[in-house]
């Protein structure tokens, strides 16, 4: 299966995947409790329906209800939406996302943080990435 898209959800959509990624896995009334604003229960269900159809989730039956969980593991999920955020707004320049991030977190950043970030900086130049 080919590597799904940002841009193949909608906010609806999007927010349904959040919370999913979140918990792991979820039954629909549980996803409708983690919704904000949440629709009917019954447009939940077609919108999970509609998100397994295009290949996202995959469900499994545990007694009398559907216990969904997503296709594409969380941190290929991740890599690919960074790509799209690098993309979208920092003109794919990984020096000016990462500039960004510690931009609006310098604040919060420990000594210790800094010397994490370093050194995976650090092993990452070694791997060749």
């Amino acid at each position: 299966m080919g590597r799904k898209k940002l841009q193949d959800f909608s906010r609806r959509e999007r927010q349904i995947m959040d919370v999913i990624y979140r918990l792991g896995q979820c039954t629909a009334a549980e996803v409708m409790e983690a919704l904000p604003d949440p629709p009917s229960y019954s447009t939940v269900r077609t919108l999970l329906g509609v998100l397994e159809r295009k290949g996202h989730l995959q469900h499994v039956r545990r007694g009398y209800h559907y216990v969904y969980s997503p296709v594409t593991p969380k941190e290929r999920a991740r890599e690919s939406m960074l790509e799209h955020v690098m993309d979208t707004f920092f003109e794919g320049s990984a020096t000016e996302m990462v500039s960004a991030v510690l931009d609006i977190s310098d604040s919060d950043l420990s000594d210790d943080d800094y010397r994490q970030i370093l050194d995976l900086v650090e092993e990452a130049r070694k791997e060749g990435r």
